[in-house]
């Protein structure tokens, strides 16, 4: 009997396996939402903005970084990691020499 993933088993797997895509997708959409609100703020010169979009894309990163370094010691801990490296290494076709 083959089980079924749900949505947010798929979504968790594919951050998994992208951690570093992921991050990157963060940054961006932080970077682009934060000059989006920074851009409806008309007292603010150009340069601030451009700073705070900046600022603010950082902390998103450090705070998606620390999330992945979470997942990782979870999977770390839990075995799973380790399961998925072992189905790319085929011990049975070679031999082990004395």
């Amino acid at each position: 009997m083959t089980e079924k993933k749900n949505t947010f088993d798929s979504v968790r797997e594919w951050i998994v396996e992208h951690k570093l895509r992921t991050v990157g997708c963060l940054w961006l959409s932080g970077i682009a939402g934060s000059i989006a609100y920074n851009w409806s703020q008309p007292n603010m010169k150009t340069s601030v903005k451009i700073i705070h979009a900046r600022l603010h894309a950082q902390a998103l990163t450090l705070a998606a970084l620390a999330g992945a370094a979470v997942v990782e010691y979870y999977d770390h801990k839990s075995g799973a990691k380790a399961e998925r490296v072992a189905k790319f290494l085929n011990y049975e076709g070679h031999p082990q020499k004395d």
